[in-house]
């Protein structure tokens, strides 16, 4: 198993490399320049142009990319913010938590309820039930999650005053974008979930199961689910890497200070040291999130297991 994980470790360094060559060069495709952006059309030109050579912006692409590429790798130094001018990882780690709750709460809250349902949704397959979670699933994958998150600041903080309707005072405040943010996820959760119990239950092995007089609880939680679950997990990993990085919409609903507003302002802004080391910080994590998920595999299948052991 330690092999596995220190080659797919290994395999993440060209991974990252690549990442940090595409996002630098379209940062550096993209029209304008930090210190024209920082300084306002109405800055002189001298001003500007002695800003973009302090910040090093006037370099040969090359020499610039060479220099980020060779302080992260021999320094971890991934330079200071244009704008703040501190340490890029330093406002990274003063959001990050913001998004892991948001993101974590979201997932936990969409597999509870999309895999549950799911399940029930297979079990009582062409029933009413069954129709009517499948509509239901549908719907909420459908909606968009900007409306629904400002239906839902409509209705429980400016009509009933429960909620917060933004900023982070307290734990209150991330209930509404994790609803948001779990129910469409659960929509997509229960169809997969669905899906892949309806083919295993489908199975000889659970054919045997039933003929041997199993009980039917048994058979679903103990023989079909374990085999049923190896998708969905893929489909929970993505899900969390997504929303570590891609919460934007909600983030920007909610008012949130989390990693997904803070680099679409960097990238307004054209700050490549803050675009670049939340962009990297985010492909390391998604491609840890990954091997979790892999190793998550042996846990649940057998016969993956027995590949890692040999």
């Amino acid at each position: 198993m330690y092999k596995y994980v220190i080659k797919r470790l290994l395999i993440t360094i060209p991974i990252l490399v690549g990442v940090s060559f595409i996002i630098f060069s379209i940062m550096a495709l993209t029209p304008g320049d930090p210190g024209r952006l920082i300084l306002g059309d109405n800055a002189k030109q001298e001003a500007i142009d002695q800003l973009n050579e302090e910040l090093g912006f006037n370099k040969p692409f090359f020499s610039r990319y060479l220099s980020f590429l060779s302080n992260a790798i021999l320094k971890f130094d991934f330079g200071t913010s244009y704008r703040s001018q501190k340490p890029v990882f330093e406002e990274i780690w003063l959001r990050f938590p913001n998004t892991l709750i948001l993101a974590s709460s979201a997932v936990v809250f969409s597999s509870l309820l999309g895999i549950s349902l799911g399940i029930l949704s297979a079990v009582k397959q062409y029933s009413l039930v069954d129709n009517v979670l499948t509509v239901l699933a549908m719907f909420f994958a459908a909606i968009p999650i900007f409306w629904f998150g400002m239906m839902l600041i409509y209705v429980f903080s400016l009509v009933l005053g429960w909620l917060p309707t933004s900023g982070i005072g307290s734990w209150k405040s991330f209930l509404l974008p994790t609803v948001a943010l779990a129910f469409s996820g659960a929509g997509s959760l229960l169809r997969l979930t669905r899906s892949t119990m309806l083919e295993t239950i489908r199975q000889d092995y659970i054919r045997t199961a039933k003929a041997k007089g199993a009980p039917q609880r048994l058979v679903i939680w103990k023989h079909a689910l374990k085999n049923a679950l190896l998708p969905v997990v893929t489909v929970l990993g993505m899900n969390f890497g997504h929303l570590l990085g891609g919460a934007v919409v909600t983030e920007t609903v909610f008012s949130i200070p989390g990693l997904g507003t803070h680099v679409i302002s960097a990238i307004r802004w054209k700050d490549i040291p803050v675009v670049m080391a939340t962009t990297l910080f985010l492909a390391a994590l998604f491609c840890v999130i990954m091997l979790c998920v892999d190793i998550l595999y042996a846990f649940i299948d057998p016969r993956i297991r027995a590949k890692y052991t040999r």
